[in-house]
């Protein structure tokens, strides 16, 4: 029995009853968001989780993706990129490898987290494909069925799956055509298939086959976003709406047989079409939780682009996203380090609060931190703040002559002045 299924009979599980506690809702909400579909809690049954809730009415998730690359293949700096996305607050983690073996540095990396870990199974079926018969044209479908399967009995327990993009789909994106190409890489090796060898996407021709194998583990499906925009001047075309129409589609029909369903969201968006597509993406889905990637909001920042991205996800939470894939300095130049996927989930973190304020009215930590400021209280300060450790750095490396101001005002600090004179 799935946790929709529990929900739907009106029993409140363990989950839900710590999902409620950590969020400050009722558990029956917690209850009746999953069996609306509205709120996803993805758990595992073959390991222990650090559990979260995604969706209606929660503060905003961030996810932190690592994974090799062809081109650099070391599982302890895999493992090192967990631990600092967890230490920087994640809460959740996809292994996202192309390169090396694959089910060997994600036993590694679940080994080495508690947080829930998703994955992208096509990943591994087409470039074994590559592997052993020269091209991903030649995958075999079933292949994909099975890795998928096996991905989750090694507890990786959320599952982005491209059923979305298929011969429908193509046409619209052969007749728009894009600025930016086609940079999902999931989006790609399904294309390639799909056109090379005449038929359609397995993952949405055997859509039931698929709902058998996430019922049978317990995974939430991720229903990937093949042709989200690489370019701003892509944002919101018509390959995108119509990928979004199918998984919505299939996303009811996941849910009405007890499946816990995410929909993903496009990637590169600017600001003033953020609002739009996080009201279509909730208002098509039912209200399913919306996985935001990203956004970024201009393409001409690269190494900075964990800000970029920042921007997008502050205004996303804002307007409803539920849960934002975090982006690094490193997005479009190379993969990222340990140091640099700490800095990209620190900058996520900031953005989700920053929309949480709106989306949920959560403002007493910051009410806290305005009032630690105002009294020059700097131990409250270090507490409140979203990364206490560099907070404290910074201050200690320039430490004022007076332990009551910063090096910033010194002797000319505005609130030490007024605060011998006025009573806040």
């Amino acid at each position: 029995m799935t946790l929709v299924d529990d929900a739907r009979k009106g029993i409140i599980t363990e989950e839900m009853k710590l999902i409620a506690a950590a969020e400050g809702v009722t558990e029956d909400f917690v209850r009746r968001g999953v069996a609306g579909g509205h709120i996803a809690i993805p758990r595992c049954p073959y390991r222990e989780v650090k559990l979260c809730g995604i969706g209606r009415g929660l503060r905003t998730k961030v996810n932190a993706s690592i994974g090799t690359s062809t081109d650099i293949v070391d599982i302890p700096m895999e493992i090192e990129k967990a631990k600092m996305a967890e230490k920087a607050g994640a809460d959740t983690l996809m292994e996202l490898s192309t390169g090396g073996d694959f089910t060997e540095i994600r036993k590694q990396v679940v080994a080495n987290t508690t947080l829930s870990v998703g994955s992208v199974p096509l990943y591994q079926a087409f470039i074994e494909a590559a592997r052993e018969k020269g091209a991903v044209v030649h995958m075999e479908p079933d292949d994909l069925f099975r890795i998928t399967a096996e991905q989750a009995k090694l507890g990786t327990n959320f599952m982005a799956i491209h059923t979305g993009i298929n011969l429908e789909t193509m046409k619209r994106l052969k007749n728009q055509g894009r600025h930016g190409g086609l940079v999902s890489r999931g989006g790609a090796f399904m294309t390639a298939w799909m056109l090379h060898n005449e038929q359609e996407n397995p993952l949405y021709a055997e859509f039931d086959y698929l709902i058998e194998i996430m019922q049978e583990h317990d995974v939430t499906l991720s229903f990937g976003n093949g042709c989200r925009a690489g370019a701003c001047h892509d944002a919101t075309d018509r390959a995108a709406m119509q990928e979004l129409i199918i998984n919505a589609e299939l996303a009811d029909r996941a849910h009405d047989a007890g499946v816990t369903t995410i929909i993903e969201g496009p990637g590169h968006i600017p600001i003033d079409e953020i609002e739009a597509n996080v009201k279509v993406q909730k208002r098509l889905t039912n209200e399913k939780p919306f996985y935001m990637l990203g956004p970024l909001v201009t393409d001409i920042a690269p190494g900075y682009d964990d800000r970029v991205a920042a921007i997008g996800a502050a205004i996303s939470s804002a307007y409803g996203a539920d849960f934002i894939c975090y982006v690094t300095p490193a997005e479009h130049l190379a993969l990222p380090t340990p140091e640099e996927v700490y800095e990209g989930v620190i900058s996520s973190r900031i953005a989700a609060h920053a929309g949480d304020m709106i989306k949920l009215n959560k403002r007493d930590l910051d009410l806290e931190m305005g009032h630690a400021r105002r009294d020059l209280d700097w131990e409250r300060q270090f507490a409140v703040a979203i990364n206490p450790e560099i907070a404290r750095k910074i201050r200690d490396e320039r430490s004022p002559a007076d332990a009551d101001a910063c090096t910033m005002c010194g002797d000319y600090c505005a609130l030490k002045i007024v605060n011998k004179h006025f009573s806040f």
